[in-house]
């Protein structure tokens, strides 16, 4: 019985959106064209990729860019003053 289960839930499946797929479509040129399909052959014949200095470079700054963001996002969200008046309450007219 749980077999006839599989078809549909994969056919539900199949209807999932990708909203990483869509955002970056979104943000493309709609009248751009796709990219060519390459064989997986020349894929794999294609050299390995080599960092360069340059290369080290911006990846440490990236590296500080994604800290610094961590760090903001490890602040309070709600300021102090903003936290006193909502323990004061709501005064009733």
């Amino acid at each position: 019985m749980w077999r006839a289960w599989i078809i549909p839930i994969a056919m539900l499946s199949a209807c999932t959106e990708f909203p990483e797929v869509d955002t970056a479509l979104a943000k493309g040129d709609p009248k751009a064209e796709f990219p060519a399909l390459l064989p997986f052959e020349q894929l794999l014949s294609a050299d390995d990729p080599r960092l360069t200095e340059t290369d080290d470079e911006a990846l440490l700054a990236r590296a500080a860019d994604l800290k610094a963001r961590a760090d903001a996002l490890r602040r309070p969200v709600i300021d102090e003053q903003t936290r006193e008046r909502m323990e004061d309450g709501v005064t009733l007219p």
